[in-house]
C-alpha cells in the first residue's frame, strides 16, 4: 500500500513540477527567458505576414480605379432583359388578378422614368454619344416614360393587359464605356410560321446614342438607361396558345448569336393569353 502512495505522489509531484518547477523556475517546461524568446519570435513573424499582405493590398488597391472595373472580359457586350420580370408570363385577360402583378412590376420599374424626374436632366441632341470623359460630375440624358406612349402606362394604366395586347419592356444591361457603333434597335420575332404585330415605343425600337457610355453607379447616380418597349398585338387567333418570343439588339456591332449565352444581346420569353 505504501508503494502505491508513494507513486502515487510522485506522479502528482510530477505534474505540478510540468507546470511550474520551483527549482529550475520553469513554466510548462519552459524557463521565462526560453518563453520570451518565442514569443519575440513570433511577434516578428506574424508581424512580418501582416506587413507584407498589408504591403500587397496597397500596392494592388493603387492599380483599380474607383469607378470602372480592371478587368471587363467577360461583359463587353450587354445582356438584354424585360420587364415584367417573368420569362413565362400568362394570365386571362378577363381575369385582373391574374395580370395585376405584371402591371404592378411594369409601374414600379417605370417609376424613375416619370416625366417629372426627368425634366431635371439633359435634353441631349440625338444621335451622338454623350461624352463626359473630362467632366467630373456626370449628366444624364432625358428618357421619360411618355415616349413608350401606349406603353407607358400613363393613358392604359394596364399597360395593354386588359384588352389582351401586353406590353414588354425590353432593357440593354449596363456596360461601364460601352458605345455601340452603328444604329442599336431592338427587334423581336415570334418563333412560329406566321409572323406576329408588334408595336415598338420609341418609333423602330432605336436605342439612342445619346445615353451612351455610362460611367458607373458611383460617377452615373442618377442614369436611366433606355428601354424599348414592345405592345403585342395579339389577335383571336393567337390567343390559348403559347408564344415564344425572341428579342434581339440588332444594326451595330453588338454580339447577339452566342449559343453558350442565350441572354448576350438577346432574351427569349414566353406568352400566354387566354379569354
Amino acid at each position: 500500500m505504501a508503494n502505491k502512495e508513494e507513486k502515487a505522489d510522485e506522479k502528482q509531484s510530477s505534474w505540478k513540477d510540468f507546470i511550474y518547477n520551483p527549482r529550475t523556475g520553469e513554466f510548462i517546461g519552459r524557463t521565462a527567458s526560453s518563453w520570451a524568446l518565442i514569443f519575440l519570435f513570433y511577434l516578428v513573424f506574424y508581424g512580418f505576414l501582416a506587413g507584407m499582405f498589408t504591403l500587397t493590398m496597397w500596392v494592388m488597391l493603387q492599380t483599380l480605379n474607383d469607378h470602372t472595373p480592371r478587368y471587363r472580359d467577360r461583359v463587353a457586350n450587354p445582356g438584354l432583359m424585360i420587364r415584367p420580370k417573368s420569362f413565362e408570363i400568362q394570365f386571362n385577360r378577363s381575369i385582373p388578378q391574374q395580370y395585376i402583378e405584371y402591371v404592378q412590376h411594369l409601374e414600379s420599374f417605370l417609376q424613375p422614368y416619370n416625366d417629372s424626374l426627368q425634366e431635371a436632366n439633359e435634353a441631349c441632341p440625338e444621335d451622338m454619344y454623350f461624352e463626359q470623359d473630362e467632366v467630373e460630375v456626370k449628366k444624364v440624358c432625358q428618357f421619360k416614360r411618355s415616349m413608350l406612349r401606349q406603353c407607358s402606362g400613363l393613358a392604359d394604366s394596364n399597360f395593354g393587359y386588359s384588352e389582351g395586347r401586353p406590353c414588354i419592356l425590353v432593357k440593354m444591361n449596363r456596360v461601364i464605356g460601352l458605345r455601340p457603333r452603328g444604329d442599336p434597335h431592338i427587334n423581336c420575332v415570334v418563333k412560329r410560321d406566321t409572323p406576329l404585330q408588334m408595336q415598338y415605343f420609341p418609333i423602330e425600337g432605336k436605342l439612342d446614342k445619346r445615353y451612351f457610355p455610362y460611367y458607373g453607379k458611383k460617377l452615373h447616380a442618377n442614369y436611366v438607361q433606355p428601354i424599348v418597349a414592345v405592345k403585342l398585338l395579339l389577335m383571336e387567333d393567337d390567343y390559348n396558345s403559347e408564344l415564344s418570343i425572341e428579342c434581339k439588339v440588332e444594326g451595330s456591332d453588338l454580339l447577339n448569336n452566342n449559343e453558350r449565352d442565350k441572354f448576350l444581346g438577346r432574351v427569349i420569353f414566353r406568352v400566354k393569353v387566354t379569354k
